[in-house]
């Protein structure tokens, strides 16, 4: 166990699930499912956690990524998150690895060559990554993988970038609000033989859509599986009996369109060939051949098991390349079992079907089945609509539904935008995750839909829909906060948090940072995507994330920043190297206005414009408004609205157009950018930095860089007085506020219209203005209220 401890690199064949501590979730079940003998992985090895705290202990990483991450003073900042996130994989990548780690990945490498038969194979390298002391802490999905990586020196180069990944602002993020040491953290890369495949999918070995464990589900495509987790092609679907090992089941759908791994690296979508079209992806035997290794592989493990499977398409052999243990049925087994029950099925209820759970809630009624608009006349009050998929012309039928079930569609699809917005539970996709609802239901049947779940049961489940209460607890008066005339805004970054803050006693976002979207949702440069043919990622995964926030703050106003990343940082989304420059001040640089119209650039941004056109007109959420970012002159500020209006973004009663002042020309030239926007938000820190000619990125420098000084104030009156002669509001963006109170009771005295302040600050910020308010009105009653000495005319 010593010598195993302290290896570089472990063979799949050497591990075992109980080495999760060694090499994490992932290198270690590949490992487990190897070591079983009869089932087919492909082979490889895993460099180990061992080798990593190596890494970084002989490259001096450990003290400088530590130093890092000690001086986030704010971890909801994501601009600052993103920029210490970024320098550290920087430090990480840039780093030269020992030589005798290096050394064991490129001979491990020829090894597996060796052992293939194949002169530079091609692998896939997947982090995995684990945590010292704790082996069920995985952290799974939040580090990065790479496909088609042939050579030795690229194998090593990509495990480097493995390293790097573990400080990915989403995943350095999750481990600060779990309370996670960094230092506990480490990462395993495995380094896997690929698999080119034909035809691939998933099974479990219950049927997810009923919870019957007599089961084995097998869902299959033509190409890679990604398209069955996107919802892009229905796949073909086969169940087969555990005990007779027959198919007792089979439904083959119209596959279209498959993804495809190109022979010299990347991915391509294509048409699957006509006469394919409706053939099924595998055959008899082969699904016989996968139900047997899934039986096998849940009787190793003890429990329900979620898999993969690919066929290659070279030697038509089948292949597991990834076995974990199913989570919903088994939870639902666990919590029973806890109860004294036989089993987790709610009372004995029957489950129908299963689908994606689009819009949460519970509720129980009669089915009513519609194939066509245009017989919503006949849906009634309180009915569950059961349909194909909706669209606008359903939404009269929708608004009384009690709850709606489509057979198509995802998280994005209109039921699911539709009935989120009236609140109505609904679930979506069931043909592809269960059984398609209109087959298996009927109009007057009685049904209890459990849209949290995403399962559909037979009857009135009273378990489901009137659940024991517990027992209540006495509670303290809520709590209170005076009406202020100065409107108390909330900065935010990350789409997930918008319902968990919604609550919060704010008017609204008054700044919505895109930048956080493109680092968790999207991770391409948008030019590269367009380049790739799918342009349409950054247009659904922006919509997705805006719509998250707009949708929880609603009717509240919404307040999105287009993107603002500066080279550097568009250089470490995926693909960004070909079209960013180098910098030698790109805080100064290509940013911001200065690239929405620029041709190198421009049909990026029309892909913003297009999110923003999506949220408003297809959402229908009218509560989004816009903010241009870094606008150096007047010019820039009439090119950006006029290519705006041309894409069908143009300033109305309904949609207001806000600008950023940060440079010293927003404030000197207010008067001329007034007849372009509606409105400003002052970024404190860029404005500071600029009039005091102080870098706030330079620690030399550093203590002179105050908000307070006198030139920011005098600059943010004019500011006030000038856009308020227009009728253009001012709120301001920055930690100022936050940080100090009697700033924020400057801004009062000025005029300003809206505060914005990180959520944490929400309520204290709404009290100190309540505060400052009364102090005014009472001064200004008495007439004996301090003066203020500072001279802010210019």
């Amino acid at each position: 166990m010593e010598q195993k401890d302290k290896a570089y690199v472990l063979w799949f064949d050497e591990l075992h699930r109980s080495d999760v501590n060694l090499v994490g979730g992932k290198s270690s079940s590949l490992g487990e499912l190897t070591s079983l003998g009869d089932i087919p992985v492909p082979y490889g090895f895993a460099t180990t956690a061992y080798a990593y705290r190596y890494f970084m202990q002989k490259t001096g990483l450990n003290d400088q990524v530590n130093n890092l991450l000690e001086s986030i003073k704010d971890y909801e900042n994501s601009d600052e998150l993103h920029a210490t996130c970024t320098r550290i994989r920087q430090l990480i990548t840039s780093a030269p690895m020992p030589a005798d780690l290096a050394q064991e990945i490129h001979q491990s490498y020829q090894k597996l060559a060796e052992k293939m038969g194949q002169k530079d194979p091609f692998v896939a390298i997947r982090s995995s990554a684990t945590a010292e002391d704790l082996p069920n802490a995985s952290f799974a999905g939040q580090q990065d993988s790479y496909l088609n990586i042939r050579g030795s020196a690229d194998v090593t180069q990509k495990v480097q970038e493995c390293y790097a990944s573990l400080f990915t602002d989403r995943a350095t993020y999750y481990r600060h609000k779990q309370n996670f040491p960094h230092e506990k953290v480490a990462l395993s890369a495995a380094v896997q033989m690929m698999v080119f495949s034909k035809s691939s999918g998933i099974m479990f070995s219950v049927n997810v859509a009923t919870g019957d464990d007599t089961k084995v589900i097998i869902d299959g495509i033509w190409g890679l599986g990604e398209y069955i987790v996107q919802g892009t092609v229905t796949p073909d679907d086969f169940l087969v009996d555990k005990q007779t090992m027959k198919i007792v089941s089979k439904t083959i759908n119209d596959k279209d369109v498959e993804l495809v791994r190109l022979p010299d690296g990347g991915v391509e979508e294509r048409r699957v060939p006509a006469e394919l079209e409706k053939q099924p992806v595998l055959t008899d035997d082969q699904v016989i051949e996968l139900a047997g290794y899934a039986k096998k592989i849940e009787d190793h493990y003890g429990c329900y098991m979620d898999m993969e499977f690919a066929l290659d398409k070279n030697t038509n052999k089948l292949w597991l390349v990834q076995a974990r243990p199913e989570t919903v049925w088994s939870q639902l087994k666990k919590k029973a079992a806890a109860k004294g029950q036989a089993t987790a099925d709610l009372g004995d209820a029957k489950v129908i079907t299963r689908g994606l759970p689009a819009s949460p809630g519970v509720a129980a009624g009669k089915v009513h089945v519609i194939d066509s608009p245009d017989h919503i006349d006949e849906f009634k009050q309180g009915e569950i609509l059961v349909t194909l998929m909706t669209s606008p012309d359903w939404v009269p039928a929708m608004k009384k539904a009690a709850a709606i079930v489509t057979n198509n569609g995802g998280m994005t699809c209109h039921a699911a935008i539709v009935s989120r917005e009236m609140q109505i539970p609904c679930i979506v996709g069931t043909k592809s995750r269960g059984a398609a609802a209109t087959d298996v239901l009927k109009s007057g049947d009685i049904i209890t839909v459990d849209a949290k779940n995403g399962v559909v049961y037979q009857g009135n489940v009273t378990a489901v829909t009137s659940p024991a209460k517990e027992a209540t607890v006495p509670t303290a008066a809520a709590e209170y906060f005076a009406p202020t005339a100065t409107g108390v805004m909330m900065n935010l970054g990350n789409p997930d948090l918008a319902e968990k803050y919604a609550s919060l006693p704010a008017d609204g976002i008054g700044l919505m940072r895109e930048e956080f979207l493109w680092t968790t949702y999207i991770h391409q440069h948008p030019l590269y995507l367009i380049e790739q043919g799918h342009p349409e990622e950054v247009v659904d995964k922006l919509a997705e994330g805006i719509s998250k926030v707009a949708r929880a703050m609603a009717p509240r106003p919404v307040i999105l920043r287009f993107s603002d990343f500066k080279s550097s940082e568009y250089r470490n989304l995926k693909g960004g190297d070909k079209y960013e420059p180098h910098e030698p001040s790109d805080l100064l640089g290509w940013r911001g206005a200065s690239r929405y119209y620029d041709p190198k650039y421009v049909e990026a941004f029309k892909l913003e414009l297009a999110a923003v056109k999506k949220v408003r007109r297809e959402f229908g959420l009218k509560n989004l408004n816009v903010m241009i970012p870094f606008v150096r002159t007047v010019a820039e500020a009439q090119k950006v609205t006029d290519l705006m209006a041309a894409n069908g973004l143009q300033r109305n009663a309904d949609f207001k157009v806000y600008m950023m002042a940060e440079i010293p020309s927003n404030i000197i030239l207010a008067d001329k950018f007034n007849q372009f926007i509606d409105g400003y938000s002052i970024g404190s820190n860029d404005l500071t930095m600029l009039l005091l000619g102080c870098d706030r990125n330079n620690d030399t420098v550093s203590a002179l860089f105050d908000e307070r000084n006198l030139a920011i104030k005098r600059a943010i009156r004019h500011l006030i007085k000038v856009a308020h002669q227009d009728g253009k509001t001012v709120s301001i963006c920055g930690q100022t506020p936050s940080e100090y109170p009697e700033f924020t009771n400057f801004l009062i005295q000025s005029g300003i219209d809206y505060v914005s302040v990180n959520p944490d600050m929400v309520k204290a910020t709404k009290h100190n203005v309540a505060h400052f308010e009364q102090r005014i009105m009472l001064d200004h009653a008495t007439g004996k209220g301090r003066p203020d000495l500072e001279d802010y005319q210019w």
